[in-house]
């Protein structure tokens, strides 16, 4: 069976609290337990970051769910998630900020954005997981690496 190809929405901030583990750790917020059941080691998760809007990278995951409540990410002020299902990963495409792929770049080519009306492409991405299609997964890992290059 294909591994399956997710997008982790995250603040910049919880973001840079994974970079400096060397994007070796992912967490899922509590609610999003049935989501995180379904990720599977060797699963991509394609970085997708609020504010800025654009995807910073991916990672592999390398092991099985497990729980773990120690705090890492800071989450959102007044209203801290542990994140507590979480998954051993490994980078996989990792850019430097000037090198962020702009998600409206792309928006109109994916399947998954195209569920909403185009001035309101954002709203594909709120939520913390989902999974997107293969069309969409080659996507975005073709504009990745053509970031890295450049």
């Amino acid at each position: 069976m294909a591994a399956t190809t997710w997008i982790l929405t995250s603040s910049p901030e919880n973001h840079a609290a994974s970079a400096s583990l060397d994007f070796s750790l992912i967490g899922i917020k509590e609610r999003n337990r049935s989501r995180a059941e379904q990720i599977e080691p060797g699963d991509r998760i394609v970085l997708y970051l609020t504010r800025k809007m654009s995807f910073a990278g991916s990672i592999t995951v390398k092991g099985p769910m497990f729980e773990d409540r120690t705090p890492i990410w800071p989450g959102k002020k007044g209203n801290p998630d542990i994140y507590p299902w979480r998954f051993e990963t490994r980078p996989e495409l990792r850019l430097e900020e000037q090198d962020w792929v702009p998600a409206e770049s792309l928006s109109a080519d994916l399947h998954h954005v195209g569920k909403w009306p185009a001035e309101h492409w954002r709203l594909a991405f709120q939520g913390q997981i989902r999974a997107v299609d293969q069309h969409d997964a080659e996507l975005l890992v073709k504009s990745l690496k053509a970031a890295s290059n450049g």
